[in-house]
Parts: C-alpha cells; structure tokens; sequence
C-alpha cells in the first residue's frame, strides 16, 4: 500500500477540493478492481460503490457511473446517450480519455470533460464511494455530489 498519494490520485484530490468537494481521497490497503472488492475494504454495500465505466460511444468517451449493484445495459445507455453503438472502451482509450487507469478512474481530474450519466440508484445510499484516480484510491461523496462535480446526468443503467 502506499504510504502517499500516488500523482493520479493526488491531482484527483486537487481537483476535488477545487469543486468544494466535502470527502477526502482514501488509501486503500488492497487495489479494488471490482466494486466487490472496494466494499468488502470499505465495509460497506456493492451498490454503495459507484463504479466509473468508461465506453466508446460512436469514437467519443462516455463516463458511466454506475452503482456496483448494476451492469449498464449498453443499448439504453446508447438510446439515453443519442448514439448508435455503446462499447466497453479499450484500456488505451480509456487513459488517454482520463489520464487514469482502469480500476481506478475518478468521476473528475480528466484532461478535458466527459460526458457524465450517473445511475440513479445511487441516490438511494446516503454515502457512495468513487474511486480516486488510481486502483489503491477511493473517496466518499454523494449522488447529488456527483452530479454536480461532473455536471452528469442522473439515468437508469439497467
């Protein structure tokens, strides 16, 4: 684990103060790839994790934050979006998207704005965890928090 903020997660934190932010980056002891394994670290629930899915819709980044407890059905997300094809994004597009790795993409600190939607089903969880710009980091916020810090658009993933 280490001991300071990595430079993603650290940028991330600036970034978050920057927006009136009210959580602070946490180090996690174990990467959390999976929004499993954030709560088991965190003790909390899946559905408190909100997961930052980056797709490729039609050549152009799409951020989906979405509560742990959901897959995102790609052909609502395209329809919601106004696209034709919602794809996984490749790891390659996803950092040069965001400037962070997949495992550990914060909903802010990207090089230039992406398209937010965000999964209404976290609004159900008083507190939600995002991750921090790197696979180690996460930080508390909230479902209305988001929508503000990334100017998302609150929808139905599933």
């Amino acid at each position: 684990m280490p001991e300071k903020l990595p430079s993603n997660a650290a940028h991330v934190a600036d970034v978050l103060r920057g927006l009136g932010a009210t959580g602070e980056i946490v180090i996690l002891p174990e990467k959390a790839p999976t929004a499993a394994t954030a709560a088991a670290q965190l003790g909390c629930e899946v559905g408190a994790i909100a997961n930052s899915l980056i797709f490729d819709a039609d050549g152009v980044p799409l951020l989906v934050l979405t509560s742990g407890a959901h897959r995102v059905d790609t052909e609502l997300i395209a329809r919601t979006a106004g696209v034709r094809k919602v794809r996984r994004a490749t790891p390659e597009f996803v950092r040069e998207a965001t400037g962070q790795p997949i495992g550990g993409v914060a909903p802010v600190g990207h090089p230039a704005p992406v398209r937010t939607l965000v999964d209404t089903w976290l609004d159900k969880h008083e507190v939600v965890w995002a991750a921090g710009g790197h696979p180690h980091t996460v930080f508390p916020t909230t479902f209305g928090e988001l929508l503000q810090m990334t100017g998302g658009t609150p929808v139905d993933v599933e």
